[in-house]
């Protein structure tokens, strides 16, 4: 079956040929490529070389060759199986024909002549055992991996197509976004595919945001990038795709980058209570302030062309460990209020008030004693004030107790000297329990 190629070329195709076989196509797994070799006689026939550019010395030298043969074998009587042994066929290699003369009397014999070696995975059309005929055209496509990204999932394939738009079609079923990927040249900033670009017309070439139309698609993707100054660093992403709807082939330059990613968070301390007899059971006090920890995160970040794409985290470590908060609570009751003293009746003539009797001194209690109590109370700070704001001072007097042994204002605001002076007085009034907690603690009774 003959087929005319995207080049104008006639591509002859068995169609007995098993799927792999023909052009385009290729098995559904990944394989490791081997890879044709050839040896020096193909390419003195200039199958890898553009007519133009081959020298015509070793053909001639070889055509004249079989005409010489040819005319000795016809002089000595055989020159009619010679004459019609020899044939002229083209020979087509990866889309580069050259005409060749040859006696082989199959395509197998003259792949073997011509020093031509094909594997299991490339195409020869008509088949290897086919006989030869003087005019035919034998196609050979040696197969090639390529590496197709389809709905986001990677795999490498092989493929006797010649251009990444044939490609491109071939494994348009894969996937509704279907690329070529292009692998990276040796550290040169450069990007290469396993095949052609196109086999004719413009490409579109998409990169930093700028669209860059290249008129001929028929050179390498290397040359492409080569041709605009566009260099590709070690991460970014080169692909290959169709436009369903022009028909033109975008090679896609995506900037890739790759950075770590550090970030602060904030510990919240927590907090704990502890029970004491040395406060009152409506007092409380933060014994040890709680304060905030702190860790770090560290992760991996991917953006392709500015845009974040996928976050790993590295690591997760407090670096800063957070301090517990401790409040104390009282435990100990406060002592019931002195009653108020009887009202006394009033003096008539008739019933004259008897004297009164003197008041016994009041007992102080000097030395030391206030100095532990005033420590025990408030550590011996005379502004200190509760944390609920209701005891004030060396002696944590409430207000009211303070306003009843004569005190003005606050307690926390009065000297030293006058606390200890209204503390005394209170003590003389209505004894050690009114420091129950601390009085108990240093023996006073």
């Amino acid at each position: 079956m003959r087929r005319v190629g995207h080049d104008g070329r006639i591509r002859l195709v068995p169609s007995s040929a098993p799927a792999h076989a023909r052009p385009g196509l290729c098995p559904d797994k990944s394989d490791v490529w081997k890879p044709v070799t050839f040896k020096p006689s193909l390419r003195r026939s200039s199958v890898h070389e553009s007519p133009s550019s081959t020298s015509s010395t070793p053909r001639r030298g070889r055509a004249l060759g079989i005409g010489a043969l040819a005319a000795v074998l016809v002089l000595g009587g055989g020159s009619l199986a010679v004459a019609g042994a020899h044939k002229t066929v083209t020979l087509d290699i990866n889309g580069e024909p050259v005409e060749v003369s040859t006696f082989a009397g199959s395509v197998d014999g003259l792949l073997e002549n011509e020093a031509v070696t094909v594997g299991e995975r490339d195409l020869v059309a008509p088949a290897v055992d086919s006989s030869l005929q003087d005019g035919d055209e034998i196609v050979v496509r040696h197969a090639r991996q390529v590496t197709v990204l389809a709905d986001g999932e990677e795999a490498r394939l092989w493929t006797t197509a010649l251009t990444a738009d044939d490609a491109l079609q071939t494994f348009a079923g894969r996937g509704d976004d279907v690329r070529l990927m292009a692998s990276r040249s040796s550290g040169e900033g450069r990007a290469d595919l396993a095949v052609l670009l196109a086999g004719e017309g413009p490409v579109d070439v998409v990169v930093d945001g700028e669209t860059h139309e290249v008129a001929d698609g028929s050179v390498g993707l290397e040359q492409v990038l080569s041709d605009l100054d566009i260099t590709v660093g070690e991460l970014d992403r080169v692909s290959v795709e169709r436009d369903e709807e022009t028909g033109r082939v975008i090679v896609r330059v995506e900037r890739v980058v790759a950075e770590e990613v550090s970030k602060t968070h904030a510990i919240e301390f927590s907090s704990t209570t502890e029970e004491t007899a040395d406060l009152y059971t409506d007092e409380t006090e933060v014994a040890v302030e709680g304060q905030d920890g702190e860790r770090t995160t560290v992760h991996r970040v991917i953006t392709v062309d500015g845009e974040e794409e996928s976050r790993l985290e590295l690591s997760d470590t407090v670096t800063v460990a957070p301090v517990e908060e401790v409040v104390r609570v009282g435990t100990s009751e406060r002592p019931a209020p002195e009653p108020a003293p009887a009202p006394v009746p009033a003096a008539t003539p008739a019933n004259p008030a008897p004297a009164a009797p003197a008041p016994a001194p009041a007992a102080v209690v000097n030395g030391d004693v206030w100095a532990q109590l005033a420590q025990c109370e408030s550590g011996g700070n005379p502004t200190i004030v509760s944390s609920n704001g209701l005891y004030h001072g060396l002696y944590q007097f409430s207000v009211a107790t303070w306003q009843a042994v004569g005190g003005a204002g606050l307690p926390s605001e009065a000297s030293p000297a006058e606390q200890t002076q209204r503390a005394q007085a209170l003590q003389a009034q209505s004894g050690w329990g009114q420091w129950p907690a601390c009085s108990t603690k240093l023996g006073l009774r």
